[in-house]
């Protein structure tokens, strides 16, 4: 019970330090955020293309944020063209890139050299760059921790402040006197048609004022979650004792963190010892498959069929509690005896109501973007502790 109370302990303090370095960061970055919306603004309004890569766990933040552009069906917005091209990034960006379009590349907090290249030679090529982190380009970060768990979940907010805000300059632009479904987003914009550096001087204190409101969260979560979520690495821990491994799985942005999650279980930060993983999203043939021959609900359901073992544990993101596609695969999971853990959003819907998880990890918020991010804390937090009790 002591071990218990000490892990749970830790896992509050770890979410909250994050706070207090996120608020830092954008409290300085954010007036450079909102000039390098509207430039992004600007070249999707010439034809440009948001094209994004990294490696190894860094590759999904580029497949998190061509999700987020391509598909922003949570707030109604247009499909912006944007492309993950992290399986061979080089050669694909050589053949494809045109001046008009915008390259992210992501890494570790030390830097990739092989992606600093890549962004330096688009750059050549008129296109806007950011460098996540780097020391040149059109936007760089200098990353203010070497911590890979916080770096990452640092990036994710600054990727989707760039998301939400690139919006408001479109409709500013081509609206004028009207903010259309972005208006509960920006109220601060209201009806009027503003000048430039208004805008930007607005957006930049919105910026702010997100990172805030994420802080707010975090901090509930730390407050009201930490005990649930000690009681899960607790549990998981034991599972893997017996030879089991980690099954993770989720739709869109919630994807690309299963893949996440499953990556850094894999291929820890250095001196961590692996944890056997899977992440059932990172199947697109199997997935396909399934979704064309029978549907989508059972995408994830099947593939546990085939994969799972009575030891394992078997791990649905869902920002809503209701996808069908979690929850069948989460009742596949007790069905055989798996250990069952959600991270969910808004009140933990069909998931919590039906107690489908032994362990149900639940961010109290209604707006996807805020739930993922503090979602990525709780996951990295979670993969932290496993290391600490893998060495107790």
């Amino acid at each position: 019970m002591q071990t218990r109370c000490k892990l749970a302990a830790q896992i509050e303090q770890r979410l909250l330090d994050r706070n207090e370095l996120f608020t830092r960061f954008f409290d300085l970055e954010a007036s450079r955020l909102a000039l390098a919306c509207q430039e992004m603004s600007n070249r999707f309004l010439r034809g440009g293309r948001l094209i994004a890569f990294g490696r190894g766990p860094y590759a999904t933040d580029a497949q998190h944020v061509s999700v987020e552009f391509v598909h922003p069906v949570i707030v109604g917005k247009r499909a912006l063209p944007a492309l993950d091209l992290s399986i061979l990034f080089r050669p694909w960006l050589d053949a494809l890139l045109k001046p008009a379009d915008i390259v992210m590349g992501f890494g570790p907090p030390e830097g990739d050299p092989e992606v600093w290249a890549t962004l330096q030679s688009a750059n050549a090529r008129d296109a806007m760059t950011f460098a996540l982190p780097g020391n040149q380009g059109s936007y760089f970060v200098h990353p203010p921790t070497g911590d890979a768990f916080m770096h990452q979940e640092m990036i994710e907010i600054l990727y989707h402040t760039l998301w939400e805000t690139v919006h408001v300059f479109f409709e500013h632009r081509e609206l004028g006197h009207e903010v259309g479904e972005a208006g509960f987003l920006y109220p601060f914009l209201g009806q009027q048609k503003q000048g430039t550096d208004d805008v930007l001087v607005e957006v930049a204190e919105s910026i702010r004022m997100k990172v805030g409101d994420d802080a707010t969260l975090r901090a509930q979560v730390a407050s009201e979650e930490s005990e649930q979520i000690s009681e899960a690495v607790a549990a998981i821990h034991q599972r893997l004792g017996r030879g089991g491994k980690i099954i993770i799985f989720g739709n869109g942005g919630s994807a690309t963190d299963a893949n996440d999650w499953a990556l850094d279980c894999i291929l820890p930060p250095s001196g961590w010892l692996p944890v056997p993983a899977v992440s059932l999203s990172l199947e697109p043939a199997n997935i396909t498959a399934l979704a064309n021959d029978i549907g989508t609900d059972v995408i994830f359901s099947r593939q546990l069929i085939a994969h799972a073992q009575p030891q394992d544990v078997a791990i649905g993101i869902s920002t809503s509690g209701g996808s069908r596609n979690i929850i069948m695969a989460l009742e596949e999971a007790r069905k055989r005896g798996l250990l069952t853990l959600s991270l969910l959003g808004y009140d933990g819907g069909e998931i919590v109501r039906r107690s489908l998880a032994d362990f149900p990890i639940v961010v109290r918020c209604d707006y996807i973007p805020r739930i993922q991010e503090v979602q990525a804390s709780i996951y990295h937090t979670m993969r932290e502790m496993l290391e600490v009790l893998a060495h107790a």
